[in-house]
């Protein structure tokens, strides 16, 4: 198998453009995929469109998108119509001072005022000036939305680093059943030379039985993996959002067996990090700001009615109202409420930059130890390569040998095992190799590059 080497993969967004040229390729592969393997790139691409946990990540996008401009509706003018009506009954007494009316200094009496009928309809407009929570709530919620976009970017890579190694894992088994056939064909040929001699009373009955053993074991072992490899592909199309009625089929040569050098990009991780910090800064800065006065404007318009029906003054007028104004709105004091929530504030910004020292550094160290354990799988792959070809060769000497009666049969079952061994060491550094590489370029913040 030749190696390949990958090719640049650009992160698919959710632009209607890149999302309708997606639509017509899953489209295709899905009624293609039964005619034709599917690369991994196929799978991603379908993952990307159909896939629930991006589907939920994207309408979060959305939402705070929409949170983002609530925020700022809050600066848009409010108008409100407010209108009431109210029919007293018993009309409201007002003390007025006898004086008035010509009686001693300091007494009152108690007068009814007004009409049983009041109605009133106003026009009442409020606009915030300088509002520092506003302000601060407008910030808060664009790195909000970042955050979402970094937390779908982060769902992204996530599904794509599973689809990745649930493809691996189908790829080395369908190579591990290759080698399993042909290890029933070569049995197979052995078996009926075993016969053969065995009718010739050449060898025992227990030699024959040797190999029917062998080779019922690895019918066993053919049967287990073909099951093994059916819920790998069920959960594979589970990722991609597929029917499990759906049949696909994924190609069984392996690639991307050479080793690249990935540029050390932010993983996703580390960006969450720095975003938070930007919020809490912010939340940190509007708590600060809250003391500062806040100014609004407002204004009403309107018409006040009075209405009497009893004879022989029934009347209904309506007078008209209107006002406009400057409110200013002072902090002064809310029992340390405030100084509180920013000594809170400061500590959470603390633990986030101690968090994103930790994680900086824990990334560092897992990207030398990726590097290392893809460096000796890739060494190990090339030695096993190597250790198929000279047990083959082995095997192959051995039955020659066999036929020619130079050489037993426990001699051919160990070159026979040593064979299975080889080849199982080789599924065993490829499957290891591709999980490391894998891995560093989620740690290098390169899993978008993924494509065969």
């Amino acid at each position: 198998m030749k190696d390949k080497k990958f090719s640049p993969f650009r992160l698919v967004n959710v632009h209607q453009l890149k999302k309708t040229f997606l639509l017509m390729a899953g489209v295709t592969v899905f009624y293609t995929g039964s005619a034709q393997d599917w690369s991994l790139q196929q799978c991603i691409d379908t993952a990307q469109l159909h896939n629930k946990n991006l589907q939920i990540s994207r309408n979060n996008m959305e939402i705070g998108a929409e949170r983002q401009k609530e925020a700022k509706a809050n600066l848009i003018p409010k108008v409100n119509l407010n209108a009431d009506y109210k029919y007293f009954a018993e009309l409201p007494y007002q003390l007025m001072p006898q004086v008035a009316f010509g009686g001693p200094q300091g007494m009152y009496k108690e007068v009814q005022m007004g009409v049983p009928h009041n109605m009133s309809a106003n026009i009442q407009i409020a606009m915030p000036i300088y509002n520092s929570q506003v302000y601060g709530a407008i910030e808060a919620t664009k790195i909000a939305s970042e955050l979402n976009n970094l937390q779908y970017k982060k769902t992204e890579e996530q599904v794509f680093f599973e689809i990745s190694n649930l493809y691996y894992n189908a790829q080395i088994m369908l190579n591990q059943k290759i080698f399993i056939d042909s290890n029933l064909v070569n049995t197979g040929k052995l078996l009926k030379n075993i016969q053969l001699l065995h009718s010739q009373q050449m060898i025992k009955k227990s030699d024959v039985l040797k190999i029917e053993l062998q080779n019922e074991q690895l019918l066993t072992q053919r049967e287990l993996l073909v099951n093994n490899i059916e819920q790998v592909m069920n959960a594979l199309k589970f990722l991609m959002g597929m029917p499990f009625q759906q049949d696909i089929k994924i190609e069984t040569e392996i690639r991307n067996k050479s080793i690249l050098e990935y540029p050390n990009l932010i993983p996703v991780d580390i960006e969450i990090t720095f975003s938070q910090n930007k919020l809490l800064l912010s939340e940190l800065g509007t708590l600060k700001k809250s003391r500062l006065p806040s100014v609004s404007l407002f204004g009403s318009y309107g018409q006040t009615g009075f209405g009497y029906d009893e004879k022989p003054n029934e009347f209904l007028n309506f007078y008209p109202i209107s006002f406009v104004g400057l409110q200013l709105s002072v902090p002064l004091f809310n029992g340390t409420v405030t100084k509180r929530k920013i000594n809170q504030k400061r500590l959470q910004i603390e633990n986030n930059e101690m968090q994103i020292d930790l994680v900086t550094e824990q990334n560092q160290m897992m990207i030398e130890n990726v590097k290392r354990q893809r460096l000796v799988n890739q060494q190990t792959i090339e030695n096993s390569l190597k250790q198929i070809e000279l047990a083959s060769t082995v095997y192959n000497e051995m039955v020659l040998q066999q036929k020619e009666g130079t050489a037993n049969l426990t001699d051919i079952l160990m070159a026979d095992n040593a064979l299975r061994e080889a080849q199982q060491n080789y599924l065993t550094a490829v499957i290891n190799f591709l999980k490391a590489d894998l891995e560093l370029k989620k740690l290098t913040g390169n899993i978008n590059t993924i494509k065969n």
